[in-house]
């Protein structure tokens, strides 16, 4: 990718920048295909979103099909015109417990902090401590002897230490952490992670905060037996709450507002508490939906026989199509039982359960002139099942000559398993990777660590390939010989693009100062174009406090200091026509606040994401969020966005797949993303999927006593460190580079002064 300015049309180009993030209690939201209610329809697609609360009209099923129940075993070979079987996943909710317990240790002198999860997953503890006299929400590393073997420091405010089963018959993984009460530690806080799933567990929308002094103001997170404390309330209800006091007696009480903080460390009674919460994960499930067609002796119909082992109960929302254009038309009755017209435009089925083993299953028939049967599954009012984000499509014309269509034969079963388990292997080496890749590992795994997962990864990798080359077949000669000659086409993947894009940065500082500059740009399209530029980023779009639009308001208002939504729609139109691809340049480490909280700071914000205080970072004093700690660095000028939250990132998602259909955007320049990790700019990506993406990652170079150091590496290392994190889905800007070229042009134009000054 190159990098080039007008100087024409660019006279003063300016890059601006900006969170953490942890912790979230609740798991993701389950799967919900009704919800995108603008997917375009297509010739191969049907968009099912539907209202369930209209009136429904109820089909009786007659006794003939009601006949053909028992005379159809879908494992049978003869008769069969077609078989086919459709590999589905669902979203299950797991329920499992989270215990915290504090107690003394077995020497009884010192005591010792547990969290345990009974859960299966890569259970993670992210912990820090407060210390005596410490103000705010920030953590601190604790000392190294407190911490249990395994753990890995993060920054230099946390510690990430992993679960684990005492023994292979234990239902919890847990992790112990051994403390000395008679010292400067005055809290322990801690989220717990599923590095399974990436979900946070967290106490309130903030860290679970275990106090050791009597003294500490409860901030709404405070949890273990303590005396003015509350129990848990809301989503976390306390399920269980056994105090284990100690032999110490209290300090009077009348005169802790007296006292110094050393003197109540040292007369500071611990309690011993324990606490046992439910805590829900989603899990993904996969299921078969097996679908077969033969044509009934007795009727001359044609009859589709669909079963499914997925539990509960299953609706199948279905119809037929005459044409491959696939559009859904409802067929003449008779229909299964249990069947009710929706809308005049498809049928409903709740599939029956079968009589042996645990699957439910459905009989349709159907008339010779039909070309294809069209269905979803719906699960309940919020969750439909499609395949491959299309309708479930079955060929009914010319069905004894088609094999299937998805290629799958007798051995579906076999081929599913195998490339479930494959999928497995790929997103597993996938994670390690990441994980080995973040900067956090980079910078504090051990070497032995890294070197176990890089074991790790080629086993897997091994073991993948040999199921890879097992699936070979072989191709006769002429075969090959024949596909030589046809080169498939390019493909290009999601944010990265062709690498032979030339960007031009199509707007300066001093541009919003027109008002139309929208409108200035497109009367330049053709002539940018002809410059050979590919691709061209366009100021910040939203509404915005500072003029040049790096200070975000109310995302959803398009109409900013550079030109009206219209305006901008008929200058990304114009350059799509002169064939240049469009970045939008997108602010999401940071937005301005609508409205002040009781304490009269701005955190609240208005417009269509309405979001309250716990949007922000809790570790940026300036606006007193809610939030969890910045994933990166804070932009003290306005609040940082907490993208931990899961709110958080469910709207920023829905706001650019609104700004890629709305606007047309092809892609995105991404503002100060070393303000939040990497890993969420990737959750991001993969939801819009952008042809082109390229982050901001701008920071100091290294210098001594004020002169750049001749070796940047370690600047460039951050930058590769973040691309690595967003696991390749975008590039960067090369600001190693251009800060080093700038520092040679500065001594080169200072060394020509003083040549033409004589100095020299």
């Amino acid at each position: 990718m190159a990098a080039v300015t007008i100087d024409s049309l660019l006279q003063n180009p300016t890059l601006l920048f900006r969170p953490k993030a942890k912790v979230l209690l609740k798991p993701p939201r389950s799967l919900d295909c009704s919800r995108n209610r603008k997917l375009p329809l297509s010739r191969g697609s049907c968009l099912c979103s539907f209202n369930p609360r209209r009136t429904i009209h109820v089909v009786r099923a007659s006794s003939s099909e009601t006949a053909l129940i028992g005379n159809f075993d879908i494992s049978s070979s003869d008769d069969i015109l077609y078989k086919d079987i459709f590999p589905v996943k669902r979203i299950e909710k797991v329920e499992g417990k989270f215990f915290i317990r504090l107690d003394r240790s077995k020497d009884q002198h010192d005591w010792q902090f547990t969290v345990g999860c009974s859960l299966p997953g890569k259970w993670i503890l992210h912990w820090g401590v407060s210390y005596l006299g410490d103000s705010g929400s920030e953590w601190d590393q604790p000392p190294k002897g407190m911490r249990p073997p395994g753990s890995i420091p993060i920054k230099d405010y946390a510690i990430e230490t992993p679960l684990k089963k005492l023994s292979e018959g234990d239902i919890f993984h847990e992790v112990k952490i051994d403390f000395n009460p008679i010292s400067e530690i005055a809290a322990i806080h801690f989220v717990l992670k599923d590095e399974e799933t990436g979900a946070w567990y967290q106490h309130r929308g903030m860290d679970f905060k275990v106090p050791l002094v009597d003294y500490l103001e409860d901030d709404g997170n405070i949890v273990g037996a303590k005396r003015g404390f509350g129990v848990w309330s809301g989503a976390l209800q306390q399920f269980s709450n056994v105090l284990l006091k100690s032999e110490a007696s209290h300090a009077d009480s009348q005169n802790n507002s007296i006292e110094s903080k050393d003197s109540k460390n040292k007369n500071r009674c611990l309690e011993g508490f324990y606490e046992e919460q439910s805590i829900v994960k989603e899990v993904s499930v996969g299921n078969l939906v097996s679908v077969a067609v033969r044509k009934s002796p007795e009727t001359g119909k044609v009859v589709v026989c669909l079963e499914t082992d997925i539990p509960g109960d299953v609706v199948v929302h279905w119809g037929v199509c005459r044409d491959d254009a696939k559009i859904w038309k409802i067929p003449a009755a008779p229909y299964p039982p249990e069947t009710t017209v929706f809308k005049n435009k498809a049928l409903r089925t709740l599939l029956q359960p079968k009589a042996t083993g645990n699957r439910s299953g459905a009989l349709f028939t159907l008339d010779e002139e039909h070309f294809g049967f069209l269905f979803v599954l719906k699960l309940d009012d919020n969750t439909w099942l499609k395949f491959k984000e299309n309708d479930f499509y079955v060929p009914l014309l010319g069905t004894s000559s088609v094999p299937g269509q998805y290629g799958q034969s007798d051995s579906t079963s076999e081929e599913i398993s195998s490339k479930s388990y494959t999928d497995g292997i790929i997103n597993e080496i996938r994670n390690l990777v990441s994980g080995l890749s973040s900067e956090k590992s980079l910078k504090t795994k051990k070497k032995e660590v890294q070197e176990s997962i890089l074991q790790e990864i080629e086993q897997l990798a091994a073991e993948a390939y040999s199921i890879f080359r097992s699936s070979i077949t072989t191709v006769p000669d002429e075969v090959v010989s024949e596909t030589e000659t046809t080169k498939p086409a390019v493909k290009i993947s999601s944010g990265t693009g062709t690498g032979f894009e030339i960007l031009c940065q199509g707007f300066n500082w001093e541009s919003h100062k027109s008002r139309r500059w929208y409108m200035e740009l497109k009367e330049k399209a053709s002539e940018i174009s002809s410059l050979g530029f590919t691709v061209i980023w366009l100021p910040p779009p939203t509404e915005s406090v500072s003029p040049e639009g790096y200070m975000p308001k109310d995302l959803y208002n398009l109409n900013s200091r550079y030109g009206t939504i219209d305006e901008l729609k008929e200058l990304v139109k114009s350059l799509h026509e002169v064939g240049m691809k469009v970045l939008g340049d997108v602010v999401l480490n940071h937005r301005c606040a609508h409205f002040k909280n009781q304490n009269g700071v701005w955190n609240i914000f208005g417009g269509r994401l309405n979001w309250d205080d716990r949007a922000v970072v809790a570790d940026d004093p300036h606006f007193q969020g809610r939030g969890n700690k910045s994933s990166g660095d804070n932009f003290h000028a306005a609040p940082n966005i907490d993208h931990s939250q899961e709110f958080v990132r469910k709207d920023l998602k829905e706001w650019l797949g609104w700004l890629r259909e709305e606007i047309g955007y092809d892609g995105w320049r991404l503002d100060f993303v070393r303000g939040f990790w990497g890993g969420y700019v990737k959750d991001y990506l993969e939801a819009s999927g952008p042809y082109f993406a390229v982050g901001e990652y701008w920071d100091s170079l290294s210098y001594t006593y004020g002169e750049m150091d001749h070796n940047q590496d370690s600047h460039r290392q951050r930058i590769v460190d973040w691309i690595n994190a967003t696991n390749g889905t975008a590039g960067a800007f090369d600001v190693t580079t251009k800060g080093i070229l700038h520092s040679v042009y500065c001594t080169w134009l200072l060394l020509v002064l003083a040549l033409g000054s004589g100095k020299m």
